[in-house]
């Protein structure tokens, strides 16, 4: 009877040790149970579905089309610098703007195997069935930014330029001397410095770690303020001012398949290295440029200038007092757009 009992209550306890780790399936949008339908889609050639935002100029009149990658905890409503892209800059240069849900957020349907590779492949896709032209530019913002080093390796046949905003960098990118992450990484809170440790180390503990109560988990997640400098904190009231209008939209089909990927994906361990890249504009025909302001307590400058000096390339611009939100600043967006379309210096 003794070892029944033992027996019965080792399993119990790995049955809960089990319901802990493993996230709950997510709510397909369109599903008997999940959230509704609103945006347009695109079917994918292996049957996914991508949502999809069309801003700007009309598809058809546009001189300059962007597909724009929106970042962490946000959806395709959230397009850095659309507001503050003047209509007059808008209608003068021809500017189009698709910003897409990326898989698992907002109307995307999730992708399991979702990869750096994967999500350019969709995004390939989606120009092609939105006849976007041989050649597009891309735009993406903080983790969106992350991702334009995908589209920059798999498609920059595809590519007629590229623009990243704070775009996060991986602290296990093998270019990064140890002694620079070393010191980037322990300026981080320390509850970030774990579910980073963990999404890279230990992906399969991500949902538990990101949903126990014992430990803080991720700062960002939880839309922590400690980790804001000035500019940040007087542009986020700015940024969740106009994001409270989707909040609901944004984690609807499950915060494991758009949280916590983004995490695993991002700060996993990556199959090409983006300081190794080759200038996809070998001839001028293209650019890309990088925005980063040196008081970004989600991004560490450091990492960034690193990525820069590696990159020579690659368009620089670091911003003095400039936090994550700076797209949000008044008239950075038409600032950005001139510089990256007319060549114009870039002058906060």
């Amino acid at each position: 009877m003794t070892r029944k009992m033992i027996a019965l209550f080792g399993i119990v306890i790995l049955a809960l040790i089990y319901k802990a780790i493993m996230p709950p399936p997510p709510k397909i949008c369109g599903s008997p149970n999940g959230p509704p339908i609103t945006a347009p889609r695109v079917k994918l050639s292996d049957g996914r579905y991508l949502a999809y935002k069309e801003n700007g100029v009309p598809r058809d009149q546009a001189k300059h089309k962007f597909v724009f990658i929106h970042g962490f905890d946000c959806v395709r409503h959230d397009v850095a610098l659309l507001t503050t892209i003047s209509p007059e800059v808008m209608q003068s240069l021809g500017i189009y703007i698709v910003s897409i849900d990326r898989p698992g957020y907002g109307e995307s349907d999730p992708h399991p195997k979702r990869t750096p590779k994967t999500l350019a492949l969709d995004i390939e896709e989606l120009a092609d069935q939105l006849e976007l032209g041989s050649k597009f530019y891309v735009m993406g913002f903080s983790m969106g930014g992350q991702a334009v080093w995908g589209l920059l390796k798999y498609i920059p046949h595809r590519l007629a330029g590229a623009i990243l905003l704070t775009p996060v960098t991986n602290y296990w990118w093998k270019s990064f001397p140890a002694n620079l992450t070393k010191q980037a990484y322990y300026e981080q809170l320390v509850q970030d410095q774990w579910t980073l440790r963990i999404a890279h180390y230990l992906p399969w503990l991500t949902y538990w770690w990101n949903t126990q109560k014992l430990f803080p988990s991720s700062s960002v997640a939880s839309c922590s303020e400690d980790i804001l400098f000035e500019q940040d904190r007087v542009l986020m009231p700015i940024f969740d001012s106009y994001q409270s209008k989707y909040r609901d939209l944004v984690r609807q089909q499950g915060e494991y398949e758009t949280l916590h990927r983004d995490i695993m994906i991002g700060f996993g361990t990556w199959e090409f290295d983006p300081m190794e890249l080759e200038n996809p504009f070998p001839n001028g025909e293209g650019s890309v440029h990088i925005w980063q302001g040196d008081e970004d307590g989600h991004v560490p400058v450091i990492l960034q200038r690193y990525v820069a000096q590696k990159l020579p390339w690659v368009h620089y611009h670091e911003m003095k007092g400039g936090g994550h939100m700076f797209p949000w600043a008044e008239g950075m967006g038409d600032k950005v757009m001139k510089t990256f379309l007319l060549g114009e210096p870039f002058v906060l």
